[in-house]
């Protein structure tokens, strides 16, 4: 698939105010700093689509980028950032789970998880609810340029080993690093094959 256009539409924090139509969305979720920011605008080609932040947290907001102007890309907000405070951290979680629970255009969720760790219980646990709640996801390992390959895929495997012990079928996966621009073709390919099966279910 080719980026012809992506626009940054609008940033708010209730699922209420996010754009109207029919237009499919998929949102791109993790932990802080996991390089979200920097997946979104490796896919694009758009150096400054999403801003990049060294400080964990900084995505406090639902952001929307109109893609070929047929399709969105949604920014969440990072969960499990411990120095935002309980109070702080309940606010992202009730913008994360009224989005993922209530918006009816969400069509895919990349979870994206860092693939230098071994596998984190507040990864596995969101995995879970996904799941419990019938959300269709895809996980992405990202920062993957900075493993050599056998530590890599080590730590894929491990992950998968945990997730078989709870799923029948494991959810699609993607390897990917912005700085080496790998995986970016997957992702999106896996993206247009969804929106053209769409396409010909609504025709």
């Amino acid at each position: 698939m080719d980026i012809k256009t992506a626009e940054f539409v609008i940033s708010n924090t209730d699922v209420e105010k996010c754009p109207v139509g029919t237009f499919p969305e998929y949102a791109f979720i993790g932990r802080s700093n996991v390089g979200k920011s920097s997946l979104i605008n490796m896919l694009t080609g758009r150096k400054g689509l999403a801003m990049t932040s060294a400080t964990p947290g900084k995505t406090m907001l639902i952001n929307h980028f109109l893609i070929n102007k047929s399709w969105y890309i949604v920014d969440l907000p990072g969960y499990g950032y411990a120095r935002r405070g309980m109070k702080g951290q309940e606010q992202i979680r009730k913008i994360i789970e009224d989005y993922i629970l209530e918006r009816e255009q969400m069509t895919n969720l990349f979870l994206l998880i860092d693939s230098r760790l071994e596998p984190q219980k507040i990864d596995m646990e969101f995995m879970e609810w996904l799941g419990e709640n019938g959300i269709p996801f895809s996980i992405v390992f990202t920062k993957t340029d900075k493993l050599k390959s056998g530590k890599l895929n080590g730590n894929i495997q491990m992950y998968l080993r945990r997730l078989r012990l709870q799923w029948e079928e494991l959810p699609p996966y993607f390897i990917s690093s912005s700085e080496s621009r790998q995986g970016r073709n997957e992702i999106l390919d896996y993206i247009d094959a969804i929106n053209r099966e769409m396409q010909t279910v609504n025709s």
